[in-house]
């Protein structure tokens, strides 16, 4: 991670406009069709929740402005990306982990075992520093067709939000939700993030 001139970067004018602004955010939701994970999940037995995670991460690293976040005023430009994951934990309440995003598959998902199940144990949160973090929300104890997350000027990372799948007799669908800073991208690249991800989806291969 390293600070960098907002003015020599592709997000100059967008800094300039909305750096200062009261409201920031903005969401974007998409009905996904994530039968194929799915039924990846129940077949191998692998947690859907981490699929979908890995797809999640897979779409935004093949988009060069997740890779910048402004913060208290200046931009900052990162070489990895992390996925936080919320749990349950021991002592009922809730802890965040965040699992660091690897091409492979097979990597990612024995770190995110690993982490999810240590947070869950201790009760505690767990952060990469160095990394730039795509929030996530599973909220799935009902359906819900958007999610629009609180703004803090604490957290202002991209944050991807969904509620419990929808299945049909052929088809398994998901509702999800993007929150990002508008001085990170715009519409079009969040609209492109999310095509990703269907693509992601549809392509995996574990």
């Amino acid at each position: 991670m390293k600070e960098i001139n907002p003015q020599e970067t592709s997000r100059a004018s967008a800094f300039d406009l909305w750096m200062t602004s009261p409201m920031p955010m903005v969401t974007l939701t998409k009905t996904f069709n994530i039968t194929r994970i799915h039924n990846a999940s129940k077949k191998r037995h692998i947690k859907l929740n981490a699929l979908l995670c890995w797809c999640i991460g897979k779409a935004a690293s093949q988009v060069e402005e997740f890779y910048m976040l402004p913060v208290q005023g200046k931009m900052f430009q990162y070489d990895n990306l992390a996925i936080n994951v919320i749990v349950n934990n021991k002592k009922g309440g809730i802890s965040s982990c965040d699992i660091p995003f690897n091409n492979d598959f097979s990597h990612f998902y024995e770190d995110y075992i690993r982490l999810t199940q240590s947070a869950s144990d201790a009760s505690e949160s767990s952060f990469i520093e160095d990394a730039m973090i795509i929030g996530t929300s599973a909220v799935v104890a009902t359906e819900l067709d958007c999610i629009v997350n609180q703004y803090t000027d604490k957290f202002l990372n991209p944050m991807v939000m969904w509620g419990k799948y929808r299945k049909s007799w052929l088809k398994t669908t998901l509702p999800i939700s993007f929150q990002f800073h508008h001085v990170q991208m715009d519409g079009g690249h969040a609209a492109r993030f999310l095509g990703n991800i269907q693509k992601e989806i549809d392509g995996l291969k574990i």
